[in-house]
């Protein structure tokens, strides 16, 4: 069965089509509650911050991929589920950590369901000081005008505006995060995730609009280099996301009265790219904070400190600046950051599942290692040789919009920018999440259908 045809089964399906539809729907209303503003928000000075060359235009994108495009135009989902992100990795960093927190974990369904309650209750704090933060970072550094006047505790602020765009935007999260579950529950795919990608899917009329308004001197010349990066990347994108290391798994026999459980091989499936998006997050996250910082001293009466500063802010925020040499260093640096980001974060999750003892536990060893604590090195190791292969791939695709802006440069010097802008719609985040979003809705559609008896169709 093609995938078309798989398609059109689910909605002869009377329950898969109201999940399909159940899910089209939710997507729309997130849709169209991303475009209610929060009030008070001055548009000009969101124009200047949103600029690719203003001190928080790296970070402004990164936030602006994961609302949705919710703050392009500072919606009450401009903070989109990115709250509920931080506080599910706070958690997970924490979780080896805090052995009160290990030990829920190894309760099972009910460990994992208080988790997640913690988890929601985490998020509403994380939306509160992201709001704070976001809405002081996105000041105009050239006139220090923020983006809604008036905000903020002390002399000559409005208290009740404060309170109300606090309010606003965390119930913006909650709703978002709220819809997500919805999905997840009654719809079809990964809810958080397939909010994610609405969003992203939502700029592609306009990213293409940009493609060929781009003045960058061929719009044929565009329109190739598009194609082929996309095509490209989504190739190299689904070989990496989908690839796994399969360690065979035995199970000893047990024999209970005059009945035998048990017996018969498996495998581990360990994924070469365990981390997905999570550290190109982390890293530009990382890499927005010197240019944040730098800009408080871009009006020093020292020369020395307002040169370093404004050379900081330009290659950190403006993503190298015009020069060929800071665009390399900028590139590098996030190169390295992501590859660093993907072994943390991997070797947090390995960590969590405690494949090992759960082995163990199940009557379950690798041939040829000893169970617990060898079994536990063999694993490790495995994963840190595996993850190479995915630390390097998330790198590349990281700074492949980099590696278009620095020949670009080379080609045609000053279209480098304007084109890397107008390719946007290749950068590593919205491909990853829009393959694995389509690649894993598409499985759940498969796994329905095949318990219904239908034929599969993703091979």
């Amino acid at each position: 069965m093609s995938i078309i045809e798989g398609l059109r089964e689910s909605f002869r399906l009377p329950d898969l089509r109201r999940r399909i539809l159940i899910t089209i729907l939710i997507l729309v209303v997130y849709r169209l509650a991303a475009n209610v503003p929060v009030p008070g928000v001055d548009h000009e000075v969101l124009r200047q911050v949103l600029s690719p060359d203003s001190a928080v235009g790296t970070f402004a994108q990164v936030l602006d991929l994961l609302s949705g495009g919710a703050v392009s135009n500072f919606s009450v989902l401009a903070m989109g589920v990115y709250p509920y992100i931080t506080a599910s990795i706070i958690i997970q960093i924490l979780t080896p950590i805090i052995p009160a927190l290990e030990e829920i974990t190894k309760e099972g369904q009910a460990g994992r369901d208080k988790i997640n309650r913690w988890t929601y209750y985490l998020a509403i704090p994380v939306a509160l000081l992201q709001a704070i933060g976001q809405i002081n970072i996105f000041r105009d550094q050239a006139t220090g005008g923020t983006i809604i006047p008036g905000f903020g505790i002390g002399v000559g602020n409005d208290l009740l505006l404060t309170g109300t765009v606090l309010a606003v935007m965390t119930a913006g999260t909650m709703f978002a995060i709220w819809l997500g579950e919805l999905i997840t529950e009654d719809g079809i795919g990964n809810g958080l995730s397939l909010v994610i990608f609405a969003g992203i899917v939502a700029r592609i009329p306009t990213n293409i609009t940009r493609l060929y308004s781009a003045d960058t001197g061929s719009t044929i010349r565009n329109a190739i280099i598009f194609l082929l990066l996309t095509v490209l990347t989504v190739v190299v994108i689904v070989i990496v996301q989908e690839g796994m290391r399969r360690i065979p798994v035995k199970y000893g026999k047990r024999v209970r009265g005059t009945k035998m459980y048990g017996g018969g091989s498996t495998y581990l499936p360990l994924r070469v790219n365990t981390a997905g998006m999570i550290p190109l997050i982390f890293a530009q996250a990382f890499l927005s904070f010197p240019a944040i910082l730098a800009s408080f001293f871009t009006n020093s009466s020292a020369l020395f400190i307002a040169n370093s500063a404004a050379t900081i802010q330009n290659i950190f925020g403006g993503q190298g600046g015009q020069r060929t040499s800071g665009q390399i260093i900028y590139w590098l640096i996030y190169f390295l950051m992501v590859v660093g980001f993907t072994y943390l974060y991997t070797d947090i999750m390995i960590r969590n599942q405690n494949l090992a003892d759960n082995l163990q536990r199940n009557g379950g060893f690798i041939p040829g290692i000893r169970p617990g604590k060898r079994t536990e090195e063999f694993i490790t190791r495995v994963v840190q040789r595996i993850t190479l292969v995915g630390a390097l791939f998330l790198g590349i695709v990281a700074v492949l919009p980099g590696i278009i802006q620095i020949v670009m440069n080379l080609i045609q010097p000053g279209a480098g920018t304007e084109l890397r802008s107008a390719l946007y719609i290749v950068s590593g985040g919205g491909l990853i999440i829009i393959v694995g979003v389509v690649v894993d809705t598409l499985r759940q559609l498969e796994a329905q259908l095949v318990m219904r008896h239908r034929d599969s169709f993703i091979r």
